[in-house]
Order: structure tokens, then C-alpha cells, then sequence
């Protein structure tokens, strides 16, 4: 668990360029399901317990939120779009990954002032994007240029996935939502030898950060009775926090957030499982951001749909936590949900 966990966190694939990790994907599931992919470039792994039960769609999104070469300066700096939702507050004296087309890697740093020269007035707030660089210590914009740097190259943080002191906490960068990903995958590797009345379609999807696209495209392809989005929610759980989810205490079953509001029917039924399973659970709203449920669940005739989310401390940036036990959590009440839903509960669910 925790080894696909940092290889999934470890990939970069930002909105559009999500290749590296669809590979991962592909790897891991290929031998337990049979893929196939949307015309957007999501993967979709199917296995047929019943032929005859319902399509059960569990969707985690493999973009991450990073950036997009738009310049090269004459001083060799490039400068970048966002793809995908950044406070500028986190983003300064950060290291970055460039990937250029070919594939190459080249480190790079966000540009940042020193404080001995801000102004009073620089101080007051924060800088914006569109006035930041990426620093590749290079003379100018021919030596930029030689190392393959072209506009449209995608960018992401840098850093070293990691357990930290108490080795549950996970650091690394793009759980949301890789984490999503690997619950797909987890689940759908838990059912090699499990019989199970559905049809189940883990599926990674692209461009989430960027307005569910993937997400749009694959339901219409698998047409799903029920959806499962597997994503992430805030732990707030840091001081002078609120502590509405906070890590360690369970997967989070999404209420409500701006881009659905969850079937209450699967609800019930999801909170019904978990607590008879015993699994962890926290009920957890947002109400900014949304996830790939926002599109699954209108889908054709529309698919009763929910949001299972696993608590994130620092969402949105370079250095997020999550917690091991809120991940087995997630991956045990997926699993369960999959041996339970056929076609007359499926039926319950969506008419009563």
C-alpha cells in the first residue's frame, strides 16, 4: 500500500499531461481487469463479477494541481500559468520539476525577493502569480533553450515523499488525488478472487483541477448505475482548527459540496455498511471545490452518486499529509460497498 502510494505521489502529471501516472495505472491493473481508456485519456480498468448486475463506477482523478510554461525571458527565467487552484502564498522560494516534451526533468525554484529590499507596501500582501518566475540558474534565454524548455511544458512541485515521525503521517505532494487513484486500484486488486455481484470499473480520470473533464467523458463511456468518486476533503485538525475531519479518524463521506450534493439513499447506505463493517468514517462538506461526482452523477439519465474523501491536512499545495489508517479505511468500506451492491439494492437506492 504505502509503496504504491509514493509511486503514484511521486509521478508528475498535471491537467492534459497526465501520461506518467496513467502508467502507473495501467501497470497495476491490467492483470486483474481489462483496460480501456476515454477519448480524453482516462483509464478504465473493468471486472465482471456479474454480467447481469449493475456498472459500479469508482473514479479517482490523476491530475494534481501545477503549472504551465508560458515564457521564456531573455534573462532565462520562465514564467507559468496555473493549471488547476494555487494560493500564491505557498508558492514562493519552492522547488519545481519542469517536464519538458522529450521527457527531461530539470529543477527549478519560484523567485522570491529578499526581505532586506521589499518595499513597506510589498510587505502588506502577498505577490501575484503573474508576477512570479521559475529560477533555472542559467545565464540567459538561449541556455534555457538548449535544455528543451518550450512553452507548454508542464510543471510541477518538488519533493520527497515521506513517512514522517510517526510513520502513519504521509508527506508528499499530489495526494489530491492520487490517493484516489491508488483506492481504485487497491480495491480492484482486493477483488481478484472475490465474488461480487456488479460490474466494477475503477476508473483514473483527467483534468478534475480544471473542470471535471475526464470525469464528463468517462461516465458517458462506462454509464454507471452507481458513482463513487474517491477524492479528498480538508482535516482540519491544525490549531485553531474547527476539527469537523480531522486526520487519523476516518474516511470522509461527503455530504455536500459545490459541485454535487450527495444521493442521500447512497448515503444512508454507505454510512449503514461502514458502520456495520466497523470502518472509520467521518461526514465531511465543502463548500468550495467539488469532485468528479459533480459530473458521474449527471451522466445520461443521471447515476446516484457519492463522494468518499480522505482527509488532507494543507490541501493545494507543495507539503500535504494524509494518514495511512484513513487510506485502509477508505480502501476496506469501498470494498465492502462493491460485495454489496446488486442490482435490487442498486434498484432500492435509486427509486425508494
Amino acid at each position: 500500500m504505502r509503496k504504491l502510494l509514493h509511486e503514484l505521489s511521486m509521478a508528475d502529471g498535471i491537467p492534459g499531461q497526465e501520461t506518467a501516472v496513467r502508467k502507473i495505472m495501467e501497470k497495476h491493473m491490467k492483470a486483474y481487469g481489462t483496460i480501456s481508456y476515454d477519448n480524453l485519456g482516462s483509464i478504465i480498468a473493468e471486472k465482471i463479477g456479474n454480467a447481469d448486475g449493475p456498472n459500479i463506477m469508482v473514479a479517482g482523478h490523476m491530475d494534481e494541481v501545477g503549472f504551465i510554461v508560458t515564457k521564456i525571458t531573455d534573462e532565462g527565467y520562465i514564467k507559468f500559468i496555473p493549471a488547476g487552484g494555487w494560493w500564491s502564498q505557498v508558492m514562493l522560494a519552492q522547488q519545481m520539476t519542469i517536464t519538458t516534451s522529450e521527457g527531461k526533468k530539470l529543477r527549478a525554484v519560484t523567485g522570491a525577493k529578499a526581505p532586506h529590499i521589499l518595499t513597506p507596501e510589498e510587505r502588506k500582501k502577498p505577490v501575484d502569480i503573474e508576477n512570479m518566475y521559475l529560477d533555472l540558474g542559467v545565464k540567459d534565454k538561449e541556455a534555457a533553450e538548449k535544455l528543451g524548455i518550450k512553452v507548454g511544458d508542464m510543471i510541477t512541485p518538488y519533493i520527497e515523499t515521506v513517512a514522517l515521525n510517526d510513520e502513519k503521517y504521509l508527506l508528499g505532494k499530489a495526494w489530491d488525488n492520487r490517493v484516489g487513484c491508488a483506492a481504485a486500484i487497491d480495491a480492484l486488486q482486493a477483488l481478484k478472487d472475490v465474488a461480487h455481484p456488479n460490474r466494477y470499473y475503477g476508473v483514473g480520470t483527467v483534468q478534475e483541477e480544471v473542470g471535471l473533464r475526464g470525469a464528463t467523458t468517462s461516465a458517458y463511456k462506462v454509464n454507471p448505475d452507481i458513482g463513487i468518486a474517491v477524492d479528498t476533503t480538508i482535516a482540519y485538525d491544525f490549531p485553531q482548527g474547527s476539527k469537523d475531519t480531522e486526520l487519523g479518524k476516518g474516511v470522509g463521506i461527503m455530504v455536500s459540496d459545490s459541485s454535487m450534493v450527495g444521493h442521500k439513499g447512497l448515503r444512508d447506505f454507505v454510512i449503514h455498511v461502514a458502520e456495520e463493517e466497523k470502518i472509520p468514517y467521518q461526514l465531511t462538506h465543502l463548500t468550495r471545490g467539488g469532485t468528479d461526482g459533480g459530473k458521474i452523477h449527471l451522466t445520461r439519465a443521471g447515476a446516484p452518486s457519492i463522494a468518499l474523501c480522505l482527509p488532507v491536512r494543507y490541501l493545494h499545495s507543495h507539503t500535504s499529509i494524509v494518514h495511512e489508517e484513513d487510506y485502509e479505511s477508505l480502501v476496506k468500506l469501498i470494498v465492502a460497498l462493491l460485495k454489496r451492491l446488486d442490482r435490487n439494492t442498486v434498484q432500492k437506492i435509486t427509486y425508494d
